[in-house]
């Protein structure tokens, strides 16, 4: 049994993740802004604990920081496509890194513990073609950050990596995506469930290829 953090899983990827890290027989923490409005994870069995987390509200960020320990994994799934600028950077860019910061000064994750945190290829192309907006400028910044702070991470005891889930077929992927969300999650667990001290600090897509920075 692994015991897993997982950030933005109402719906979607992350709850896809809860669902099958819980059918798993995992221990399984999902952040939603509002626990009694779960989303897609009303009504799961397992052993799940729903904390409320507006990862852009830092009273919400302290309480989460002490209500859990002894995490082997942690996925920061949350993210927008839409809003103002501002808004997108705050929470694609500026929000996952905030919070992995916040889950090591409370030493919520296990020496040798994964953060992993998802990214896009979006955030890896912007050199070869301009900005690709204010979504593709976010994962391009936290992308940047990441790679800036790997090093102090690991030795923090956190094997670390960014993830491109792949182009799902959620609310923000649209439907002619080409991955159903099962697919998407299931790659992403396969790649934690492997990841080797060599991997870390790189960046790598749902179905374990490494994809140029």
């Amino acid at each position: 049994m692994s015991s897993v953090l997982i950030i933005g899983a109402s719906r979607g990827i992350g709850a896809e993740l809860a669902r099958q890290y819980l059918a798993a027989g995992d221990s399984v923490h999902a952040t939603v802004r509002e626990p009694s409005d779960p989303g897609e994870l009303a009504g799961l069995g397992g052993d799940l604990t729903l904390h409320r987390l507006d990862v852009r509200n830092r009273d919400d960020l302290s309480e989460l920081a002490e209500a859990v320990s002894d995490l082997d994994i942690i996925i920061h799934n949350a993210g927008i496509k839409n809003g103002s600028r501002e808004e997108i950077m705050e929470v694609n860019a500026e929000a996952p890194i905030v919070i992995a910061e916040a889950l090591l000064n409370g030493r919520a994750l296990r020496r040798n513990g994964v953060i992993a945190i998802m990214t896009s290829q979006m955030g890896a192309r912007k050199d070869k073609q301009g900005s690709l907006g204010d979504y593709g400028d976010s994962k391009e910044a936290l992308n940047t950050e990441f790679r800036a702070r790997a090093d102090a991470w690991w030795d923090r005891g956190a094997l670390a990596i960014v993830v491109h889930p792949g182009w799902v077929r959620t609310d923000m992927g649209g439907s002619s995506a080409p991955l159903s969300v099962e697919e998407s999650a299931d790659g992403v667990r396969d790649l934690i469930a492997s990841l080797t001290p060599d991997q870390h600090g790189r960046f790598w897509t749902w179905d374990a290829r490494e994809h140029p920075w």
